[in-house]
């Protein structure tokens, strides 16, 4: 069994080649340079991960590793379009670079290339592959919506929230797995519950990046905290304090957020902790995480194989950065 550090450089390796043709370069020079941003690679190596635990990792493997790396290529390029975002890992986005038309058309056509690497995999396996990857793209697509959705709306509930972080966020991490158990041979039952981890572990992750956003250390993430706040986005942490504080504390949140107000960061952080929202957050990302391990524990493999994905889903959720 491999860890996830020596199969993401594997990966790497093997992604780095030209995906497109030349022409028309004004298609597909920007696909080709948003792929060379880099990234962590999580999801494909994920599916190598999840192809491993069952047998020695395939051919198959690798393609579906592509085509998964691709349609998350594809969707935060549109993500990109639809927030507006003028940077994508310190780069000037697709669409800043190159302009919203060519953005979209780019986007558009890594998609249809990550279901050209999918139709290169053992037919036997080809039918479930493409049923799990339909199911999980229009799922994304919901999730992106439902965030968009929520944007608009002043309050947003906690069951709502997770649902829509399902959707958008954990769902590919769960199907990333359960495409490589598929190609590995395993049981419908095994399938099942490693999906439930990667689903599980996705939402810890999300957590996870939502406390670090409010209360991680600037030097270490990278970036000033506190972005998500500037930006009014809903977090767990805003809907938290926002169910749990006193009238008079949502009265001034509520006033931060609809203002230009000087330390508008500080005060709603203070708040946050006044509430207790940053021990809750710690508290309901471990909740996850345990979740996520006990459905690991079911997946009937011996528990040494399991190791290299344990280790990756303690990094994924205790990082700092």
């Amino acid at each position: 069994m491999h860890s996830f550090k020596f199969l993401s450089e594997k990966f790497e390796l093997h992604f780095e080649k030209i995906h497109f043709p030349d022409e028309p370069s004004s298609l597909y020079k920007p696909a080709e340079y948003f792929i060379k941003l880099g990234g962590k690679r999580i999801r494909p190596v994920l599916c190598l991960m999840g192809n491993e635990l069952f047998d020695e990792i395939n051919a198959d493997a690798w393609h579906t590793a592509t085509a998964v790396e691709l349609f998350h290529n594809f969707t935060l390029i549109h993500d990109d379009i639809m927030d507006k975002a003028p940077l994508r890992r310190g780069m000037p986005t697709v669409h800043t670079k190159f302009g919203d038309s060519s953005a979209l058309l780019s986007g558009d056509v890594m998609f249809v290339f990550a279901y050209e690497y999918l139709n290169k995999i053992n037919s036997a396996y080809l039918h479930k592959a493409i049923e799990v990857f339909n199911d999980t793209a229009k799922k994304v697509c919901e999730g992106q919506q439902l965030d968009m959705d929520y944007e608009k709306k002043d309050e947003v509930d906690l069951d709502g929230y997770l649902h829509m972080i399902e959707l958008k966020t954990s769902v590919l991490l769960a199907a990333s797995l359960k495409l490589g158990a598929i190609l590995g041979g395993a049981t419908q039952r095994n399938q099942d519950f490693l999906y439930n981890f990667g689903k599980n572990l996705g939402i810890a992750f999300q957590i996870q990046d939502d406390y670090l956003d409010a209360f991680g250390d600037p030097q270490k993430i990278g970036k000033q905290t506190g972005g998500d706040i500037k930006s009014n986005k809903k977090t767990f942490l805003l809907i938290h304090a926002l169910e749990t504080c006193s009238e008079s504390q949502k009265k001034e949140i509520n006033k931060l957020l609809n203002g230009n107000h000087d330390n508008k960061t500080e005060k709603i952080l203070q708040i946050f902790r006044d509430c207790k929202a940053d021990e809750w957050a710690l508290q309901l990302k471990n909740k996850y995480l345990d979740e996520a391990f006990n459905d690991l524990e079911a997946v009937a493999v011996l528990s040494t194989r399991k190791e290299p994905l344990k280790e990756l889903a303690q990094f994924l959720v205790q990082r700092e950065y």
